[in-house]
């Protein structure tokens, strides 16, 4: 088994170092342990890997939890040292919402296949964000997968943060407005019920629209917002996004 040591008195085990039969890892193991308490090594940091799994249940004889999971590897963490801090895995979702507005004072919105009410329930296009994309990219690519409309990023107008949701999570919202480069709708079979461009008047004034979405949608209308810009000296725009006023 290998090992190194980080800046924070911790240690990262190699994950490839593990292939090891599961007799020799509980025993490779215990004496890394041994070793690591003598060291005043604070925590250990396990990451196993999906062709690994069978070493999950030793690992958790010697008190290790799991910290976080992926299709691929499981991360475990033993603290040696009692009330270790060991910082939390990723706590929240992203999501964002698009205010699309054509030269007739359309706004463009959609009415989801799987929802709570009978009746239509209008809402932004939108969705969550995959890992890596930036806010402004997944807008355009929600609205377009969801409407068939290709759109500009123009300004971030809005956001939420709302604490309890999926998996008791946190979730931020974020609300941009979006420029349209076409008007013909071709709406996502899979998950939208009806897409259309609606009066935006009619919109903020439709008693079975919700308050919160006629409010993200005058934010984005009447503010300035926030607008993407560059800072230099960090790199790839893949990397970085920044919004300014």
């Amino acid at each position: 088994m290998q090992w190194k040591k980080n800046q924070f008195d911790g240690v990262v085990i190699e994950p490839e170092s593990l292939s090891l039969d599961d007799q020799s890892f509980y025993l490779v193991l215990k004496n890394n342990i041994d070793t690591w308490k003598n060291d005043s090594v604070k925590l250990v940091w396990l990451q196993i890997n999906k062709e690994f799994y069978s070493k999950i249940h030793i690992a958790s004889q010697f008190g290790f939890i799991m910290h976080h999971a992926s299709p691929n590897y499981v991360m475990m963490t033993l603290a040696i040292e009692i009330d270790t801090f060991i910082p939390p895995y990723a706590t929240h979702y992203i999501g964002v919402g698009g205010v699309v507005v054509n030269d007739l004072n359309e706004i463009l919105v959609v009415s989801e296949k799987y929802r709570s009410s009978a009746n239509p329930s209008y809402k932004l296009p939108g969705g969550a964000l995959v890992q890596g994309e930036n806010i402004s990219q997944a807008a355009v690519r929600e609205v377009f997968e969801e409407t068939g409309i290709n759109t500009e990023f123009e300004k971030l107008s809005f956001f939420r943060h709302w604490h309890g949701y999926r998996y008791g999570k946190s979730d931020i919202y974020f609300v941009v407005l979006l420029k349209p480069l076409n008007h013909e709708i071709i709406k996502q079979e899979e998950e939208i019920a009806e897409c259309v461009w609606m009066d935006v008047d009619k919109f903020l004034n439709d008693p079975d629209i919700h308050d919160f979405n006629k409010h993200i949608v005058r934010s984005a209308l009447n503010s300035n917002g926030l607008h993407l810009t560059d800072i230099p000296g960090y790199g790839s725009e893949k990397m970085f996004e920044f919004f300014t006023s």
